[in-house]
């Protein structure tokens, strides 16, 4: 697949969410580079290309990322059909990368500074900014009839902090750090735990899991993390989740953010 001529989408972040639009944009010809903080707290690290941070490269779904320390050697690998990530999380390379499309796919929330003026076409996942002010596009990325909807006016859903139900649980599925302090785990991601087990320790509390399940996401060991911060997420369905490839959900959003590109260039294309 031929990426040298291709548009260039920037992604400020690569969590699991922001992992399978990375790929879809990827797939689709698209040069993709990748922005992230120093020490990125994902959880379901399986499948998020930030681990490159950390590991120097990842390889999520047969899509490569690498992580470079250069906008312009990343300019380069884009080129070739890798996804570099940089350190980057307050986008000081954006004079150097130009890109045609900026995501923010940080899921912060709130709004973190992207604005409309950092590229032809911008667009944000989840709530936090409102489509037509802050970005030309708001992707829907809360459970139900809309997710993935493209929204080019308004806000997306506000954020309840209640996951969405998986076999009746809730909140019970997320777990949360219950201190401040070194997070230590022997666990790895797709073990199997039970209610009450403890799968480690925040400043010698145990964190303990609210039911059974896969643990399908756990921050990296030796993290520092802070009280009530989410560290790691359990699964009910136990053994049958995939917990190696790219989620229902994050691909429905990635639906959203390609539809958005593609219909963005063609019409581009049409007014030439």
């Amino acid at each position: 697949m031929a990426f040298a001529d291709k548009p260039l989408v920037l992604f400020r972040g690569a969590g699991d969410l922001a992992t399978g639009s990375i790929a879809r944009l990827h797939n689709a010809g698209y040069r993709v580079i990748a922005l992230e903080v120093e020490k990125p707290l994902v959880i379901r690290r399986t499948v998020a290309l930030a681990d490159a941070v950390f590991d120097g490269e990842k390889e999520v779904e047969g899509v490569k990322a690498v992580l470079f320390s250069s906008a312009l050697a990343a300019l380069d690998a884009a080129s070739e059909g890798i996804v570099p990530v940089l350190i980057d999380p307050e986008c000081s390379s954006l004079e150097v990368l130009k890109p045609d499309v900026v995501v923010d796919a940080t899921l912060a929330k709130r709004n973190i500074g992207t604005n409309k003026a950092m590229a032809s076409l911008t667009i944000a996942l989840g709530p936090g900014y409102e489509a037509g002010v802050d970005v030309d596009v708001v992707i829907e990325t809360k459970r139900g009839h809309d997710l993935g909807r493209l929204i080019r006016s308004g806000f997306a859903e506000e954020n309840t902090g209640i996951p969405g139900l998986v076999m009746g649980y809730g909140k019970e599925r997320v777990i949360h750090s219950p201190a401040e302090g070194v997070f230590q785990s022997e666990m790895e991601i797709g073990d199997i735990v039970k209610k009450g087990d403890a799968i480690g320790y925040v400043d010698g509390k145990p964190v303990v899991t609210a039911l059974s399940g896969k643990l399908r996401g756990l921050i990296r060991p030796g993290m520092y993390v802070s009280k009530g911060l989410k560290i790691a997420d359990v699964d009910p369905r136990g053994g049958s989740v995939d917990h190696m490839s790219i989620s229902d959900k994050a691909r429905a959003v990635a639906g959203g953010v390609l539809e958005a590109v593609d219909n963005h260039f063609a019409f581009c294309d049409n007014q030439l």
